[in-house]
């Protein structure tokens, strides 16, 4: 397999617990995608009751699409790490801050 290695901002840590691919507060995905458009939600996160506990990875911010994030810069996330935690019932960024 080839692989591409790309920056990226890492996630510092996830409060997600329910999520498949959180291991330990830690995401365990390739790269998440942040957002609907309007509102920083986590939209890899996977409700599953078994965790990916084979992948090694540690995940990064693969796209952003809350354009009134000050740390979004064309669709990418310019924040140095970011945190995923719990908001009404859904994973959020909890690293969005407003322009």
């Amino acid at each position: 397999m080839k692989k591409q290695t790309i920056e990226m901002p890492l996630i510092e840590q996830c409060a997600a617990t329910q999520c498949s691919y959180n291991i330990s507060g830690a995401c365990n995905a390739r790269a998440i995608t942040v957002g609907d458009g309007n509102h920083p939600q986590c939209d890899t996160f996977v409700a599953v009751s078994n965790h990916a506990l084979k992948s090694p990875n540690r995940a990064g911010v693969g796209a952003c699409k809350v354009a009134s994030c000050r740390h979004n810069d064309d669709l990418e996330c310019t924040a140095e790490l970011i945190q995923i935690g719990r908001h009404a019932g859904h994973a959020d960024c909890l690293t969005f801050a407003s322009r």
